[in-house]
């Protein structure tokens, strides 16, 4: 390693749009960006329904 300041450097994943639209490409990102979440589906449940309840459990 020759160069100093390559180490310890990252490089975003490519992007798509411009301006306020402009986001990562999700066809670019992968589990090594951390993209990967297993058990979002199953938190997105359990928050979900945990909100159900609170609003049957409100007073009236």
């Amino acid at each position: 390693m020759n160069d100093p300041l390559a180490r310890a450097t990252a490089t975003a994943p490519p992007v798509v749009g411009e301006g306020c639209t402009q986001r990562y490409d999700p066809q670019a990102l992968g589990p090594e960006d951390g993209t990967e979440f297993a058990e979002a589906a199953e938190l997105w449940r359990q928050l979900v329904s945990d909100k159900q309840a609170a609003d049957r459990d409100k007073p009236k």
